[in-house]
């Protein structure tokens, strides 16, 4: 079984950002929102018509589509501790 590099390097490109921005805003809905928009992204360049489609159903496609998921709740659960405390 091959791996498919690009997908994988591809989720952890996304999760590098979504920690970025967790950290940066110290919050977690800019995460929440970079999961979302990229969720979204993919949704929309997977039903692009034949010969525009960007991904597509095959292995490196569904381990992208469905490890955003996986990634985003990941890196929500990481960025929490960039919180700011209560007051």
């Amino acid at each position: 079984m091959q791996i498919p590099w690009g997908a994988a390097a591809a989720l952890l490109l996304l999760g590098s950002a979504e920690v970025w921005l967790g950290a940066a805003f110290r919050s977690v809905i800019p995460t929440a929102v970079c999961g979302v928009l990229c969720y979204a992204l993919t949704g929309w360049w997977s039903t692009l018509e034949t010969g525009k489609r960007l991904v597509i159903g095959d292995a490196a496609g569904n381990i992208w589509v469905f490890g955003i998921g996986g990634m985003t709740l990941a890196m929500l659960v990481w960025c929490r501790r960039y919180r700011l405390p209560a007051a």
